[in-house]
């Protein structure tokens, strides 16, 4: 399954992919920095740099700073990544930053229309991944 996650938020597009991961089916996102996340920007920018700051920097945890990381983070904290079957399924995702040429002509999956119309504030992985760094 190949997944467009342009418009997407990112925890509901995250919850869909984490449930078919389990199911045994391999998915692939593409266009991951166009994915959204609701709410107050500066809030949102505030919880992502206290997850990385916190620890130390050669201990960790480590957390991602590039937008195809990031979503790819926020799956894994949907799978039981612990249990063996956990990290079995999330073997099988792949997260790409823009969309690849070999997924050219294939049939992409528009995660947005399964969703309602964001009203409410936001801001993209992009963004938030250049403010992080």
């Amino acid at each position: 399954m190949i997944i467009d996650a342009e418009d997407a938020i990112l925890g509901r597009m995250s919850s869909f992919v984490a449930k078919n991961l389990m199911k045994g089916e391999s998915i692939e996102i593409v266009n991951a920095e166009r994915a959204i996340i609701t709410g107050n920007p500066v809030t949102a920018e505030k919880k992502y740099l206290a997850r990385k700051s916190r620890g130390s920097p050669q201990h960790g945890p480590f957390y991602p700073t590039t937008p195809s990381l990031m979503v790819r983070r926020a799956i894994r904290g949907m799978l039981p990544y612990k249990k063996p079957k956990g990290r079995e399924a999330f073997k099988k995702l792949r997260v790409y930053a823009g969309k690849p040429k070999e997924f050219d002509g294939k049939d992409v999956m528009r995660f947005a229309e399964k969703q309602k119309d964001v009203e409410c504030r936001f801001i993209r992985i992009e963004e938030l991944s250049r403010k992080l760094r």
